[in-house]
């Protein structure tokens, strides 16, 4: 038997894989996602798991990943394809490379086209294959940069993919539409791009027509992975946070979730960087939050106290972001930026004093 989660992480629509061998307790993640790594060392925890290494199926342009920081929590290895040019790999996997987890194994077959270094790792009894962006459900990847191409991608699909048994189960690494699995018979027959006998020709032409804009994170993305999700010149902290549940970023500011203020907002100082005209705006405020323009931060920080807990709130978690680094450079360091701002706090349904219903 094995133990089998997938999470997914909103903000990128990334799925990422655990997969666990219910005898040894060792476990394995594919594309874990650097925002994530809480979550996911806290599942790996209390499923009484071991994580010995975690897989990336390519390069991503569209987040993080979280397999440096997985290594420096849990003490995983990292693995990928040496075609991807990433450094710091424990593994450097190529076609027919097996990983194996207690009596399990996952064996990578190269499938190139959205990147030059894409791999699908499929489970020893060809029951599951881990797809990466080289299939999608009922779609598939880009192929107009990373060294992509159109041809190579038709050529890995219908060679390492289709092949396999018609039962098996296809978790690609996104869906935007809330899909969660598919099977190589379903794409076989239904991809609109690459299933029921459509041509390569007919492939190329539709995927060098796409015209889609480049991914919003992939100048901070693709040099991130290119270090294994490695940050730099930023010091992640050892452990997280005592006075909050938190998430840090890859931009190295920790994030608060709005029920977890909520939980906590009788302890914290929350200070609203917005404008005036903003605070008693539409969308209201936080009973108690302080309000100090970010403009005028700098010179206001003596009106914090700095031994409590610090959450900052603007509109969209944007400006916010920026005050927790005004402050962490003047010492503070229990700081978390509200995740989403006002908008999401509004969103989720918590209470705003002033603004409209």
């Amino acid at each position: 038997m094995m133990i089998f989660r997938q999470l997914l992480d909103p903000q990128s629509s990334t799925y990422s894989y655990l997969l666990g061998d219910v005898q040894s307790r060792e476990a394995l993640l594919i594309d874990p996602v650097f925002e994530q790594a809480r979550r996911d060392g806290a599942l790996i925890g209390e499923l009484g798991l071991r994580l010995v290494v975690t897989l990336e199926t390519h390069v991503h342009a569209d987040h993080v990943t979280g397999a440096w920081l997985l290594k420096q929590r849990l003490g995983s290895r990292i693995a990928l394809a040496d075609a991807g040019g990433a450094q710091g790999a424990d593994m450097v996997l190529a076609h027919g490379s097996r990983v194996a987890f207690g009596r399990r194994y996952v064996e990578a077959r190269e499938t190139p086209g959205h990147t030059r270094g894409c791999l699908t790792y499929v489970l020893d009894d060809e029951s599951m294959a881990f797809t990466g962006d080289s299939l999608l459900i009922r779609g598939c990847g880009r192929t107009d940069f990373q060294n992509g191409d159109p041809r190579t991608l038709y050529s890995s699909v219908h060679s390492q993919i289709f092949t396999l048994p018609p039962s098996c189960l296809i978790y690609p690494a996104h869906d935007y539409r809330g899909l969660t699995v598919t099977s190589v018979d379903e794409e076989r027959r239904f991809n609109p791009r690459l299933g029921n006998g459509i041509g390569e020709a007919d492939f190329t032409g539709y995927m060098n027509n796409l015209g889609l804009p480049h991914p919003k994170q992939i100048d901070v993305a693709v040099p991130a992975n290119l270090q294994c999700g490695r940050p730099a010149d930023i010091q992640t902290k050892a452990t997280d946070p005592a006075w909050a549940p938190l998430t840090f970023t890859f931009a190295g500011i920790w994030e608060i979730q709005p029920a977890a203020l909520e939980e906590v907002a009788a302890a914290v100082q929350i200070v609203d960087v917005r404008e005036a005209s903003e605070y008693g705006g539409p969308l209201g405020h936080i009973a108690g939050a302080l309000p100090i323009p970010l403009g005028e931060l700098a010179t206001r920080v003596t009106e914090l106290v700095p031994e409590r807990p610090v959450v900052a709130v603007c509109r969209s978690g944007a400006r916010s972001a920026q005050a927790c680094v005004i402050l962490q450079r003047v010492g503070f360091n229990d700081l978390a930026n509200l995740a989403g701002g006002m908008l999401r706090w509004r969103a989720e349904g918590f209470r705003a004093e002033g603004g409209h219903p």
